[in-house]
């Protein structure tokens, strides 16, 4: 059986009608439900001309194009949905009244909504450019704590957040706030904890319904494996039911193992005490000198340095080395920058020689793709530019 599919373009102002087809989708009254982004006049910007139908157990349809630029929509079913919401609540301590501050077209928003409709409570929303006095703003029109508060955001968010003292009050007013989007810098994990901030990094994807592993640990009912080559692989009730109208990749990146149905992603991972660190994605990956370097480790090592507010490392053609890498650095609040030698230190120190990076570029703002995501291949071809190289060849 099929269902039809509802686009429902989205802004801060459409977000009630949003939330209350995500009700009729999740209880099977309404049609599947497929986001997309809208004008200020609540035009759609990208919307299929004939929205089609999807299997009937599909409740909400994310389109995203991932670091390849190639559109997909990615099934979603309300089963799963409502596992994740679950899990999630069992992690938190609970269900609660949620604030929306990031765009309910990507998954991580939209979990906002699916799990306040869940809960049977109603999620405040952010509206406008993201500021910390407009966020604050958001917290005070919130209800009295009769449920725990909780939030989701990515690292950028938090950034701009502990720069004012009312950002960081703001901050501290959640009984959880999510962070997820993109690694986070130990360096601003520690600030935002520091600063009363009750964290909990997260891991995930469209495809698992978003946040899967929190704080390193798999949600109830999520497994996490790791192949030969350290690629995640990802089993559970949250897994996504494949991706609309592409059978070639619902082959490439799922598999059945031993009866259980794993998604084998694009990241790279090692187990630390326990947990899971994410060592970024498999194409991220930098080749300089024949070494493969992860920038995200990089990053890690380079984001404790005096100077450092937010950090990227990618790589630019180098005659000698095949790539060169290069830290693309926001310099903390106050601060000149970090002095490239100490980069280069605290690199080899963390990692090895290879890892150190060649060249320094300072930015007022790291370029950002997607719900406050650093784009990488923006960064790169910045970093080209910068220093004078054929961005042509530019890599990520």
């Amino acid at each position: 059986m099929s269902r039809p599919v509802r686009v429902v373009p989205v802004s801060p102002a459409a977000v009630p009608g949003l939330t209350a087809a995500l009700a009729a989708a999740l209880d099977g009254s309404g049609p599947a439900v497929l986001p997309v982004e809208a004008t200020d006049t609540g035009v759609p910007t990208r919307g299929p001309d004939d929205p089609g139908e999807v299997p009937d157990d599909v409740a909400l349809l994310v389109r995203t194009s991932g670091s390849t630029g190639t559109p997909r929509e990615v099934l979603l079913t309300a089963t799963a949905l409502r596992a994740s919401a679950a899990a999630t609540e069992a992690r938190l301590g609970g269900p609660g009244r949620w604030l929306l501050p990031l765009p309910p077209t990507h998954v991580a928003g939209l979990q906002v909504l699916v799990r306040s409709v869940l809960a049977g409570t109603e999620p405040a929303v952010l509206a406008g450019p993201f500021r910390a006095d407009a966020f604050a703003a958001a917290v005070r029109r919130m209800p009295d704590a009769d449920l725990p508060r909780y939030t989701s955001l990515v690292p950028t968010q938090v950034h701009r957040l502990l720069g004012s003292a009312e950002g960081r009050a703001a901050l501290t007013a959640f009984d959880a706030v999510l962070l997820g989007g993109a690694a986070a810098p130990a360096e601003l994990l520690a600030a935002a904890r520091s600063a009363g901030a009750r964290v909990v990094t997260t891991y995930g994807m469209s495809e698992t319904c978003g946040g899967c592993v929190y704080d390193g640990a798999p949600l109830d009912g999520v497994a996490v494996d790791l192949d030969a080559d350290g690629r995640i692989r990802i089993a559970g009730p949250v897994l996504a039911a494949g991706y609309r109208g592409r059978p070639d990749l619902d082959a490439e990146l799922f598999e059945d193992r031993d009866g259980t149905r794993w998604l084998r992603t694009s990241d790279l991972g090692r187990w630390v005490d326990g947990r899971l660190e994410v060592l970024g994605r498999a194409d991220d990956v930098l080749v300089t000198g024949g070494v493969k370097v992860p920038p995200a480790a990089v990053e890690r090592a380079l984001a404790g340095c005096a100077g450092v507010g937010e950090v990227l490392v990618v790589g630019v053609p180098d005659p000698e080395w095949g790539q060169a890498l290069v830290a693309v650095v926001v310099p903390s609040a106050g601060s000149p920058g970090p002095d490239l030698a100490d980069l280069r230190a605290a690199a080899t120190a963390a990692l090895g020689g290879p890892a150190a990076p060649r060249h320094l570029v300072t930015v007022a703002a790291l370029p950002l793709r997607g719900p406050g995501k650093p784009d990488r291949r923006g960064a790169a071809a910045l970093a080209a530019r910068e220093l004078g190289v054929p961005t042509t060849d530019a890599g990520s």
